[in-house]
């Protein structure tokens, strides 16, 4: 039988001439079903690195439900109808952005849940450089999707979880980029719910899902430090001064902070962003990140000491 790592050959479809950017080498990715040996295979070769974050997301769960499922690329062929160059293409992320049909046909014979996959797969897309006739062209050549729920108890986590991984995503990201990098977590979250809730904190998995996310999309210093002087322009006090040359001094002066944040470890980092950006109270961190409250007590302490050290005149976060 031929193993994932069938050889590349040319296709039917031209690879785009744009390619979205590359992965920041310093964000940690959370930790993901790993696609294992399939059944007298080699070992998968890995995705693309020219795969956006969108493609990345959905390749993620469907690579693992073919290890999973033990399938190698001739019970695929058989199962989908297409050939196994295609079918291997598409799980390497390699050549070209591939179309909603052939997606969807995997997707389904895995038995993975289709409707987040396709609004991850429609993220890929336009991530990809498709324009939108392109995409609703080949949503339209697949027949309607039937209703389709999460479980219930990612809905209630959903529900729980939506209002502070949002203000933790808008502190660090553009207001409207960030709503959609929320209902991408929470998309992958369903792809791999059965996976999070195996594990030994579901509030820690997907926190870590949430902030590898958040960070794909942040901006980075030449040395790897999360660039976070944006946050400057999202704070209250800026935005209560009337006076323009003031505010810009406030906001000057803000933008040094907040690129000081970038300097802290991530754990320290996000308890800053959570507890005195968003204002979450200290006693609902231990749900939100998976942590406990003594750990969560003693990053607190640690960071407000380095940043009262590296930063003096904002030893404590402003509004």
């Amino acid at each position: 039988m031929t193993p994932l790592s069938a050889p590349q050959q040319p296709e039917d479809e031209p690879p785009s001439a744009d390619r979205p950017r590359q992965r920041p080498p310093t964000v940690a990715v959370p930790e993901q079903p790993s696609v294992e040996r399939a059944r007298r295979g080699r070992r998968a070769e890995p995705v693309s690195e020219n795969a956006g974050p969108c493609h990345q997301a959905w390749l993620a769960p469907v690579r693992s439900g073919v290890s999973s499922k033990g399938y190698t690329l001739d019970q695929l062929a058989v199962l989908t109808g297409y050939s196994k160059t295609r079918i291997s293409t598409l799980l390497r992320g390699v050549e070209y952005y591939p179309s909603w049909e052939i997606t969807y046909t995997v997707v389904h014979v895995l038995g993975l849940p289709v409707w987040p996959l396709r609004r991850l797969w429609t993220a890929g897309a336009r991530e990809a450089h498709k324009n939108q006739s392109w995409i609703e062209e080949r949503i339209r050549a697949v027949r309607p999707l039937a209703p389709e729920q999460p479980p219930v108890a990612h809905q209630a986590f959903n529900e729980a979880m939506r209002e502070p991984y949002t203000a933790y995503a808008r502190a660090l990201l553009h207001p409207e980029q960030a709503e959609r990098i929320v209902g991408e977590t929470f998309d992958i979250l369903w792809l791999g719910w059965d996976h999070a809730v195996a594990g030994r904190d579901v509030r820690r998995h997907a926190w870590c899902l949430l902030r590898s996310r958040v960070l794909l999309r942040a901006q980075y210093h030449a040395d790897g430090r999360p660039d976070l002087r944006l946050a400057a322009f999202s704070t209250v006090a800026q935005s209560r001064i009337e006076d323009p040359a003031v505010r810009f001094a406030e906001i000057s002066e803000l933008a040094g902070f907040f690129d000081t944040l970038g300097t802290l470890p991530q754990d320290q980092l996000d308890i800053v962003v959570l507890r005195y950006l968003c204002g979450i109270d200290a006693r609902t961190l231990p749900t939100v990140v998976g942590m406990s409250p003594a750990r969560i007590h003693t990053l607190d302490h640690h960071a407000r000491g380095a940043l009262e050290h590296l930063h003096p005149r904002h030893n404590e976060t402003r509004e």
